[in-house]
């Protein structure tokens, strides 16, 4: 029997799609080259929130509520806000491409027509229908319910029934997500439409403003903005108080975070300069205290730590002649810098000023802020569009340092500081209370140190720490305001305008003259090497004798610095002392003397007023006799202290000779004679 013929090759089928690859995810829609790269696919974070968001849409679409939603694309499992979205999506290159592979594997490919999606996040406010094209997939019961939706401009949410769950796994998640505030002004939103009757965007004619989304539109009929223009155009007793979202709280947590860390690294920085120039000043004394090991001839002297930088040689510049050896450091300059390293604050007095000034400089920021706001609020609430339309002034214009703070001249044992906070406007009893309302709350905000705040009778802001050492900062109110002298005309039309509780005018030109005399100091008396070592010394005279107390500190700052500025060459401590003291010996300060002119003034004003002509003969009487004192080198009476053990001169040699010497030489004539009556 013959075997029916059979090709040895069967043909290749032209027909049908081609075997589809072993590896491929159903999940994301996509081919795998190997076991091991499907196994790291199906183990990765994309595939996992692919199945979870499969899931999620299994349930929605299985739950007996259907609400219309966003437009979703079964192929490429995206969800689209609108049909223009949509569209978009359909002609971009994404879908294309899973297109082409379903395509070549043979896939089964949905239809492109968008099928509606349940919202994630069932809100307050009402959804509105996209296009007519997506409730062709709904039911013919929603269906009329969505034509007549349609119809109005804005349809309330339905009131939910007890026992229906929320979507996205219950009703924490679901109120994380929505707002808890309840919407106004609905009926002022409306829905703008193209030639198609598609909605492109909405318009809010209260604010003028267009939103191209329902997100957008829900947050703004429950923002500030919104329900502000509501209350003053439509019912003014709406309330504008409102719980602030998460979003906004860990904002505000955020910002308040960094405050604190920048204040931490300038509060850092600061400390390392204290630091650095603390070493410096600790060296320069310990400098003076040890004694000098005995120098060669041939090496130059040490230039002292108040030598002008003009004697120092530079790097760089050419040999110049050898100017003349300065005198040698006298008894006088050991005694006034022991004196001043006796008065000098030390390290943790200086760290507690720094950081008590600093936290009350930027809490008085944020208080300036806020007066700022609630004045733009008061302003708004009177409803005069001119008003709200210009800005509203800034009450605080700024805080500045005064007295010896701003001057350096803090001694060992100040616990008081001073600040003046400058106003646009004339300080009143009713500023000064806000004030001291704002502050307890503010300075948490920028320190975590405790603090505590009250109001002296002199109308003065007192800030106290509540930590060792214990600092106290006054703060006083001024205003250049204050100074000024109106003419008869304009006298009585500014009384008018002004206020009835304005502060104290002399307790603010006294704080006005505390801001000129801290600049001209730091303009004039700063440079002068041994001026603010003077000045630290004479203010310990002054707190240790009565006599010298009745000196004011602002003429005894101008006294020091003219005569030291006066003289043909630089001095030493020890020099500046006694050429002061001169000063005032010779009847400076005596009545019919050349008395000392204030050149922070317009008028020429004494600044010797405050004494009586007895304290100013007192005051010359005991400059006479501690003058006496220095000149038979007894300063350390004047100063107050021990006299230090006298130094040895460098270079200097004993007259004796040493007892190892004179033996050497006893010796060598022993030997020399020896030697002769031998021979």
């Amino acid at each position: 029997m013959e075997k029916p013929p059979f090709p040895s090759k069967q043909p290749r089928s032209t027909v049908g799609p081609r075997q589809p690859p072993l590896h491929y995810c159903e999940v994301c829609r996509i081919s795998c080259g190997g076991a091991q790269t499907y196994r790291d696919h199906l183990e990765g974070q994309r595939h996992r929130k692919k199945e979870a968001a499969q899931r999620k849409e299994a349930q929605h679409s299985s739950s007996p509520r259907k609400v219309q939603g966003p437009l979703h694309c079964g192929l490429c499992s995206v969800s689209c806000t609108g049909a223009d979205a949509y569209a978009a999506h359909i002609r971009g290159a994404k879908h294309q491409k899973v297109l082409k592979l379903h395509t070549r594997l043979g896939k089964p490919i949905p239809t492109i027509e968008p099928t509606p999606r349940s919202p994630t996040c069932t809100r307050k406010l009402g959804t509105h229908a996209l296009d007519s094209s997506s409730e062709a997939s709904e039911p013919p019961e929603p269906r009329a319910a969505h034509s007549q939706h349609q119809e109005g401009k804005l349809a309330r949410h339905r009131t939910e029934r007890p026992g229906e769950p929320l979507t996205l796994g219950g009703l924490e998640e679901a109120s994380r997500e929505c707002w808890d505030v309840e919407p106004v002004g609905l009926e002022f939103v409306e829905e703008v439409c193209d030639d198609k009757g598609e909605v492109i965007r909405f318009r809010c004619k209260l604010c003028e403003c267009n939103f191209n989304d329902l997100n957008a539109k829900d947050m703004h009929v429950t923002g500030r903005r919104h329900r502000l223009q509501y209350r003053r155009k439509v019912d003014p007793r709406l309330p504008l108080a409102m719980g602030s979202s998460s979003r906004v709280q860990r904002a505000l947590v955020e910002r308040l975070r960094r405050q604190r860390q920048l204040a931490q690294r300038q509060l850092e920085d600061t400390r390392q300069r204290w630091h650095t120039e603390l070493r410096q000043y600790e060296a320069h004394c310990r400098q003076l205290e040890e004694d000098l090991r005995p120098q060669e001839e041939e090496q130059p002297p040490l230039a002292l730590a108040w030598a002008p930088e003009s004697l120092t040689s530079r790097p760089g510049t050419p040999a110049a002649p050898r100017p003349p050896k300065r005198r040698p450091e006298t008894s006088d300059d050991r005694h006034v810098m022991g004196k001043h390293a006796t008065v000098y604050p030390t390290e943790g007095e200086l760290l507690a000023i720094q950081k008590a000034v600093s936290h009350v400089e930027r809490a008085l920021r944020l208080v300036s802020d806020i007066l700022v706001e609630e004045d733009q609020e008061s302003l708004e609430d009177e409803g005069s569009q001119r008003r709200a339309a210009a800005p509203s002034p800034r009450v605080l214009k700024g805080v500045m340092r005064v007295g010896i703070l701003a001057k350096g001249l803090v001694l060992r044992g100040d616990r008081r500081v001073q600040l003046a906070l400058l106003c646009s406007q004339k300080p009143t009893h009713a500023l000064l209370q806000r004030i001291v309302e704002q502050l307890p709350r503010q300075l948490p905000i920028v320190a975590e140190d405790k603090y505590e705040v009250s109001c002296d009778p002199e109308a003065n802001i007192v800030i106290s720490s509540c930590e060792e050492p214990r600092m106290q900062v006054y703060v006083s109110i001024t205003s250049p305001l204050m100074r000024e002298d109106p003419s008869a005309d304009q006298g009585m039309e500014q009384s008018q305008h002004n206020p009835g509780d304005v502060l104290s005018q002399e307790k603010c030109l006294e704080t006005l003259a505390a801001l000129r005399h801290a600049k001209w100091f730091q303009a004039r008396a700063s440079g002068l090497q041994p001026c603010v070592i003077v000045i630290r010394v004479l203010q310990d005279l002054c707190r240790r004798l009565p006599t010298w107390g009745a000196l004011p500190a602002w003429a005894m700052e101008l006294l020091v610095e003219k005569a030291l500025s006066s003289a043909t060459r630089p001095l030493s401590p020890g020099d500046a002392v006694r050429r002061v003291l001169e000063c005032v010996a010779t009847g400076t300060l005596l009545p019919d003397g050349p008395g000392i002119q204030d050149p922070c003034e317009r008028d020429q004003t004494d600044a010797l007023q405050p004494m009586t002509p007895q304290q100013r003969e007192d005051v010359t009487a005991s400059a006479q006799h501690a003058l006496r004192m220095v000149a038979f080198r007894q300063i350390h009476e004047v100063l107050g202290m021990d006299p230090l053990p006298p130094r040895h001169r460098p270079g200097a040699r004993s007259r004796k000779r040493p007892r190892e010497a004179l033996e050497g030489t006893s010796e060598k004539k022993r030997g020399r004679q020896g030697g002769e009556g031998l021979v």
